[in-house]
C-alpha cells in the first residue's frame, strides 16, 4: 500500500493526477458528494440549532468502505477536491465521513490539474477552510427549506408531482415575464429608407435615412421628391477608433460564446469543459474570477511575440466587477499557452481552441480602427441619407479573435470607396420598406445565463444545473415553432420609376429559445402572488450576498437559517391554509348552442377546455389541448373545434376509421390499432385518404421482417429508440446495428444475446407452476408469475426460497395489487 492516499471526486481526474505522482501516492475517487442530505425527510433540525442531517446514500456505501480502508493503511490522506465551495464541502464531508485522523489529513487545492500545479500543491497544503464549508451548507439547507416546505404546497394548490426552488423558480419568472412582454407586444409598422449610390469612378455604396416614415403615403412622397434629385457629399468625418479585446472566459461568458459560435447548450459547455479540465487542458471552469497569474501572462506575451511579432502584444490584468467574485481564482484558460490546439474528440478540440483564442486575444493589442460618416444630401428636399464605414488600421487582437454578439440583427459597417466633400454621386436606387417593431427577444440558455448575472442571482457552479432542472421539470422548453409567414411592402425608386412589391418574411420563430410551459406559468404565477418575497429578484440576490459573507467569514449561517425560517415557515402555513387553487382558468365565452360557459384550464392530465361549470346539473365535457396550443393563447374558436373529435373519418377494409385526440397527441384509430399522426399535423385536418395513407404506412412498417424459431419478427421505434419484437418479446436495437437494414444475421444475433440474457438472470424456474425467480440489479433477486413481481431484500438468501415460500410471497402480493387497482378505478370514476 502507497504512504499516501489523495482523494478526487473524479475517476478521470484520478487518471491524471496518478500521472504526476509517483509510486508512493495512491490516487482514489469519490465519485463526487460521499454525503447529503436524505431523500425522504427534511434533514434540517427546524426545531433547534438548523443542524443538517448528512447521509451516505446506498450507492456510496461501498466507496466509502474503499476509501475508509485505504485511509486506514495511509500514512498521509491528501483532501483534493475542487477549489470552490462545493469542493471544501466534499472534502469535509470526507474527513467526516471516514472518520479521518486530523494530524494525518491535508487539504490541497490546484486550479489546474498539471505537474506544476499538483507538486505546489503538495508543498503548500492547508487546513480545510470551514467558512466556505458554512457557505456550501447555507446553500443547501437554504435550498432544501424552500424546496421542501414550497413543493407540498404546490401539489395541494395546483397539481402533484410539481417542485419549486429558489433559483429555479426565479429563473422560470424570468422567462415568464418575458413571454408575457412578448404577448402584450403591440407591433407597429413604418417605412424605412435605404439607398445604394455610386461614386463618379463608378463604386457602390449603401447609405440609410436616419428618418423613418410612419404611412406609405409618407414614404411615396418621399420618393417622388428624389426622382430628379442630384446628390452630392454634404459631409465627410474620419475619426481615429479603438476596439479592446474581451477579458478572458469566466463561467457564464464561456456559456455565452459557446451557445453563440459553437451552439452548445449550458449543460453540454460544462461537461466538454470538465473533460478538458480533467485532462490537464484548462485551468478551472467553475470560476466568476477574470483575473490571470503572472505565469499565465508572460506565457501568453511569450506566444504573441513568437507568432505575431512585440506589436500585437499588450499584457493586461482585468478586474472583476460582479461582487463576491473570487479574485484569488483565474479565469478559464489553456494551462500550456503554446499548445494552440488539441487532438481530441470534436467538441473537446472545438471549445479548447475557443478557449486558447479569448485567452491569447486577452493580452494583445487594441484594433486601431478609421471611422468614417458620410452624410449626402439631395437638392430637392432637406433630408441627409449616412453612410458609416470602419476601416481597419492595424488589427491587433482581430488577428486572433472577436467576441460574438446576441443581437441576431446587428450589421457591420463595411469600407466605403474613397470619397471627399463635395463630390457628386449617382443614385442607383432608394427603397422604402415596410418594417415592424420586433417584441423583445426570448431568452436563450445563454442569454437566461448572462441575465441572472447581470441580478447577482446564482453563481457559476449553478447556472447549468438551475437551466437543466427547469427544463427537466417541464416548466420551461425549448421552442420549436419555425415562424409564419408575414406580408410587407416594399416601393423602389429605379431611375424616374417607382415600383410597389408585396412581400413574404418569416417571423416569430421561437426555435431553441426557452419558451414556459402552460404549467410552467401556472406555477409562476401562484408563487408570485403567494411567496412574492422569495421570488423577488433583489431578495435572491441579497441571500447571494449573504452567502459571499459567511464564506469570508463575516456572517454566521445558522443565525441566516433561523432568520429566514422564523419568517417563511409562518408564511407557508397560511398560504396552505388560505390560498385559492391555481389552475389558469381563462374564460373564453359561451357556447353559441347551449349558452354554456367556455373555458381552458390545468386538469389532471395537463391542458383542456371544459364547456359548462361544476354548479351546473349537467356535467361538464372537456377536451384536451393539442401540443401546439396553450392555455394562453387558444382561441374561443380553435377550442370549441377540439370537440369536434373524435371524428368519423368512414370505413376501411371493414374496420371504422377514427380520428381524434389523445394524451400522447393525435391520434388515427383503425380497429384496434392506433397511428400517431405526424409532428406538427393538426387532427382537424386529417381526411379518409390522408388516414388511409397512414394506415398503409403502419401496416408496412409492422409487417414481419423476419421468421425465427416460428415466431415472426417485427420492428418499430419506441421510447427507448429502435426494437425489434419476437415472441412477445421487445429487443432494444443500439448503434452497432443499421436498423433500416438489419440482415437475418444481425436478427438472430440480437434474439440470442437477449435470449442468453433471459438465461444468465433465470435463478430457480418452477415451470409447472409459472413461477421463477431472476437477478435484478443492485445484487437483489425477483420473484415472477406472469405480471407479478416480488422483490427481494439483498440480505435473503436466494438459495433458501423454496416453491412454497415463492407462492406465499406470490399470493401476498395479489390482493395488495388488486386492491391498488380498485382505489384507482374508484377515483378515476369520482374525480375529473
Amino acid at each position: 500500500m502507497a504512504k499516501n492516499l489523495v482523494i478526487v471526486e473524479s475517476p478521470a481526474k484520478a487518471k491524471t493526477i496518478e500521472k504526476f505522482l509517483g509510486k508512493d501516492f495512491k490516487v482514489e475517487s469519490s465519485y463526487g458528494h460521499i454525503a447529503d442530505l436524505p431523500a425522504k425527510e427534511l434533514g434540517v433540525d427546524v426545531e433547534g440549532s438548523f443542524d443538517p442531517k448528512y447521509v451516505v446514500s446506498s450507492d456510496k456505501k461501498a466507496v466509502v468502505k474503499k476509501l475508509k480502508d485505504l485511509a486506514k493503511k495511509a500514512e498521509t490522506i491528501w483532501l483534493a477536491s475542487d477549489e470552490d465551495r462545493e469542493g471544501e464541502a466534499i472534502a469535509w464531508h470526507l474527513a467526516e465521513t471516514l472518520k479521518l485522523d486530523k494530524s494525518k489529513t491535508k487539504r490541497i487545492v490546484f486550479n489546474s490539474i498539471t505537474k506544476n500545479a499538483i507538486t505546489k500543491a503538495i508543498e503548500n497544503p492547508r487546513d480545510i477552510d470551514y467558512n466556505l464549508v458554512n457557505a456550501q451548507q447555507a446553500r443547501r439547507v437554504l435550498d432544501r427549506l424552500v424546496g421542501y416546505e414550497l413543493s407540498p404546497v404546490l401539489w395541494r394548490k395546483v397539481k402533484r408531482g410539481l417542485s419549486a426552488g429558489r433559483v429555479q423558480s426565479v429563473s422560470v419568472r424570468l422567462i415568464v415575464e418575458r413571454e408575457r412582454d412578448i404577448q402584450e407586444f403591440k407591433t407597429q409598422a413604418s417605412y424605412k429608407i435605404t439607398a445604394e449610390f455610386a461614386t463618379t469612378e463608378g463604386k457602390s455604396f449603401k447609405a440609410k435615412l436616419p428618418k423613418e416614415f410612419k404611412t406609405k403615403e409618407e414614404a411615396l412622397a418621399f420618393l417622388e421628391k428624389n426622382k430628379l434629385a442630384d446628390f452630392s457629399i454634404a459631409d465627410l468625418t474620419k475619426k481615429p477608433a479603438k476596439k479592446s479585446p474581451a477579458a478572458p472566459f469566466t463561467t457564464s461568458t464561456l456559456q455565452q460564446e459557446a451557445s453563440r459560435k459553437l451552439y452548445f447548450s449550458v449543460s453540454r459547455t460544462m461537461q466538454v469543459a470538465q473533460r478538458l479540465y480533467e485532462q490537464g487542458l484548462i485551468t478551472y471552469m467553475r470560476t466568476d474570477s477574470v483575473n490571470l497569474s503572472g505565469e499565465a501572462v508572460n506565457a501568453a506575451q511569450k506566444e504573441i511575440e513568437s507568432y505575431y511579432g512585440s506589436e500585437y502584444s499588450q499584457p493586461r490584468n482585468y478586474a472583476t466587477k460582479n461582487k463576491g467574485a473570487q479574485e484569488a481564482h483565474e479565469a478559464i484558460r489553456p494551462t500550456d499557452m503554446s499548445r494552440h490546439s488539441a487532438d481530441l474528440e470534436r467538441d473537446q478540440s472545438r471549445l479548447y481552441d475557443l478557449i486558447w483564442k479569448r485567452t491569447l486575444a486577452s493580452q494583445m493589442s487594441d484594433a486601431q480602427l478609421e471611422k468614417t460618416n458620410v452624410k449626402i444630401s439631395a437638392n430637392t428636399h432637406k433630408e441627409q441619407f449616412v453612410a458609416n464605414g470602419e476601416m481597419i488600421k492595424f488589427d491587433g487582437f482581430l488577428k486572433v479573435y472577436l467576441e460574438g454578439t446576441d443581437n441576431e440583427e446587428e450589421e457591420q459597417d463595411g469600407m466605403l470607396p474613397v470619397m471627399k466633400q463635395g463630390d457628386l454621386v449617382q443614385k442607383k436606387f432608394i427603397t422604402a420598406t415596410e418594417r415592424f417593431t420586433r417584441p423583445p427577444y426570448r431568452y436563450t440558455e445563454a442569454s437566461l445565463v448572462k441575465k441572472l448575472e447581470e441580478l447577482g442571482i446564482g453563481r457559476p457552479s449553478t447556472y447549468a444545473p438551475t437551466i437543466s432542472t427547469i427544463q427537466n421539470r417541464n416548466y420551461v422548453e425549448k421552442g420549436q415553432v419555425e415562424g409564419v409567414e408575414r406580408n410587407y411592402n416594399q416601393l423602389m425608386l429605379v431611375g424616374n420609376d417607382i415600383t410597389d412589391k408585396s412581400l413574404t418574411e418569416k417571423v416569430g420563430s421561437d426555435k431553441g429559445k426557452l419558451v414556459p410551459t402552460d404549467i410552467g406559468m401556472i406555477v409562476n404565477d401562484f408563487l408570485v402572488n403567494n411567496f412574492e418575497n422569495i421570488l423577488d429578484y433583489n431578495f435572491t440576490a441579497k441571500v447571494e450576498e449573504t452567502f459571499d459573507l459567511i464564506a469570508s467569514g463575516g456572517e454566521d449561517w445558522k443565525k441566516m437559517m433561523q432568520d429566514f425560517y422564523k419568517e417563511f415557515h409562518p408564511h407557508v402555513l397560511e398560504v396552505q391554509e388560505n390560498a385559492a387553487r391555481e389552475s389558469g382558468e381563462r374564460i373564453l365565452g359561451v357556447h353559441p348552442e347551449t349558452g354554456r360557459q367556455v373555458s381552458v384550464r390545468l386538469g389532471r392530465y395537463g391542458a383542456m377546455v371544459q364547456i359548462g361549470t361544476a354548479e351546473e346539473e349537467e356535467k361538464p365535457l372537456f377536451a384536451s389541448l393539442t401540443e401546439d396550443q396553450s392555455l394562453g393563447s387558444i382561441t374561443f374558436e380553435e377550442a370549441l373545434d377540439l370537440f369536434k373529435l373524435p371524428k368519423s373519418l368512414g370505413v376501411y377494409e371493414g374496420e371504422d376509421v377514427v380520428v381524434s385526440n389523445g394524451r400522447f397527441g393525435p391520434y388515427v384509430k383503425f380497429g384496434a390499432k392506433y397511428i400517431s399522426l405526424d409532428k406538427g399535423e393538426n387532427a382537424m385536418d386529417v381526411d379518409l385518404d390522408r388516414a388511409i395513407e397512414l394506415i398503409e404506412l403502419k401496416k408496412k412498417a409492422d409487417a414481419p421482417i423476419h421468421n425465427y424459431e416460428g415466431h415472426d419478427v417485427t420492428k418499430g421505434v419506441g421510447r427507448f429508440g429502435p426494437f425489434i419484437k419476437w415472441n412477445g418479446i421487445f429487443i432494444n436495437v443500439n448503434k452497432k446495428y443499421d436498423y433500416d437494414n438489419l440482415t437475418k444475421a444481425d436478427i438472430e444475433e440480437l434474439i440470442k444475446v437477449k435470449k442468453q440474457k433471459e438465461i444468465d438472470k433465470l435463478v430457480v424456474n418452477w415451470e409447472d407452476e409459472g413461477i421463477r425467480i431472476e437477478k435484478a440489479r443492485w445484487g437483489r433477486h425477483n420473484i415472477i408469475k406472469g405480471k407479478i413481481k416480488v422483490e427481494l431484500a439483498k440480505t435473503v438468501d436466494v438459495s433458501e426460497i423454496t416453491l412454497e415460500k415463492a407462492q406465499a410471497l406470490i399470493e401476498e402480493k395479489m390482493p395488495k395489487k388488486k386492491a391498488a387497482k380498485k382505489k384507482t378505478t374508484k377515483k378515476k370514476t369520482t374525480k375529473k
